[in-house]
């Protein structure tokens, strides 16, 4: 580690230099890192010779004054992820160690474990582990890395992780994004510490069952973070026709079904995911072709709904943040580009008085763009919403101030005007 020194020539002030494993940063972006945010973006280094990844940089102000210290990624648009803001502390085995067990003794701190078969242990940056995401699903862990930054830290984690709770084992899945902002061709997740877990795992959420597979490149089926909205869905969902729109795996069917919905339709492009969608609702103890299951595209099968005028109580949308040309007929889809179009089509087979659930799930749509997008397309619609149930993240999500991006979700359970 380079020690952090005043160059003799003092260049503009501002100017971003790296220079013996030292990075002199802006005036701003020096003052967003101190505030909490744990990001430095490659513009700001300017052109300069990249050191390999995982190497700790030293960051310094304009006037020489430490700011923190972070891993290199030379492979991202993310070039630096900040560990600690601490001269004296060092990104090492002992500090994941520490990390890893003060994440853990959070979560068993405020909320019973018990009753969550999945969730999440380490919350990367807000866990103060920029790259690193860490699920439990029952006995078995999986681990997300999205930098190779971080590849040099993988053993201490995972020591760390066997001493604090002994699972049977541990999958890792690698989502590192390139320059340009593309993840790799996802590959299944691989196995790095203990025995091969079954391909169908059950795992509990409250007093419901869901199957998972923690082997999967992307996702195990069963998305933790958006637990508060599930259980929003099941609180509003009595009495009410719903629809559930890229209903995937049918997390949220069944919690509408156990909420006492006199009728659950779920529409996804995926034949495979209405498939598993069955076996969690037999896991739950439901009879698995109670829902009515459609595959397609979710436009088309509004447009038909339309025609054949028929409505639904409650409709809920949860759209992934892209899609591809393919997968929209020619069209590829946009959470930030088109959201206001899916909102409006939503609400063209919403009853009058009926409840509209939106979700959005990307960092890359702020709060106010999401609010906009529900006025947009409630104008388009010719009607208005009027907005009675907002959730958030659940706690073993937690968040930092100083770093929005991690508070991404955005959630609404709104009135459809008549």
């Amino acid at each position: 580690m380079a020690q952090i020194r005043r160059s003799p020539r003092r260049p503009a002030r501002g100017a971003p230099i790296v220079r013996r494993n030292t990075v002199r940063l802006p005036p701003d972006i020096a003052a967003k890192v101190r505030a909490g945010h744990p990001w430095v973006y490659r513009e700001a280094l300017g052109q300069r010779p990249s050191p390999e990844p995982g190497t700790p940089i030293d960051l310094i102000d304009a006037e020489g004054e430490f700011v923190g210290r972070a891993l290199f990624d030379g492979d991202s648009t993310i070039a630096l992820r900040v560990f600690v803001r601490n001269p004296d502390v060092q990104i090492d085995g002992r500090l994941i160690k520490e990390r890893v067990k003060a994440a853990i003794a959070l979560r068993k701190r405020i909320l019973d474990v018990d009753k969550l078969g999945a969730m999440r242990l380490v919350n990367a940056e807000s866990d103060g582990l920029p790259g690193i995401v860490v699920e439990r699903y029952g006995d078995y862990l999986v681990t997300q890395l999205y930098t190779s930054a971080v590849a040099g830290l993988r053993d201490d984690l995972y020591d760390a992780l066997e001493a604090e709770l002994s699972p049977k084992a541990i999958y890792e899945q690698r989502r590192y994004r390139s320059l340009g902002g593309e993840a790799p061709r996802q590959a299944a997740a691989e196995l790095v510490r203990g025995s091969a877990a079954p391909v169908e795992l059950e795992v509990n959420e409250d007093d419901l069952m869901f199957v998972v597979d923690v082997t999967a490149p992307l996702s195990t089926g069963l998305f933790a973070d958006l637990r508060e909205g599930r259980r929003a869905v099941r609180q509003w969902a009595k009495d009410r026709r719903v629809l559930n729109l890229f209903s995937y795996t049918g997390a949220i069917s069944v919690y509408a079904h156990a909420g006492g919905a006199t009728e659950v339709c779920a529409v996804d492009v995926a034949a495979k995911a209405h498939a598993r969608a069955r076996r969690n609702f037999a896991a739950c103890g439901f009879d698995p072709e109670k829902p009515e299951h459609i595959v397609g595209d979710t436009f088309k099968v509004l447009a038909r709904f339309v025609e054949r005028k028929r409505t639904f109580d409650m409709v809920v949308i949860d759209p992934p943040a892209f899609a591809s040309a393919a997968a929209r007929g020619g069209k590829p889809w946009s959470a930030v580009r088109d959201y206001s179009e899916l909102i409006a089509a939503a609400l063209d087979v919403t009853a009058p008085g009926g409840l509209l659930v939106a979700a959005s799930s990307t960092h890359k749509m702020s709060a106010l763009e999401f609010e906009q997008a529900l006025a947009d397309g409630a104008m388009a619609a010719g009607t208005r919403l009027q907005i009675i149930d907002r959730r958030s993240l659940p706690p073993d999500f937690p968040t930092v101030p100083g770093f929005p991006e991690a508070n991404y979700l955005k959630f609404a359970v709104a009135v459809r005007g008549s």
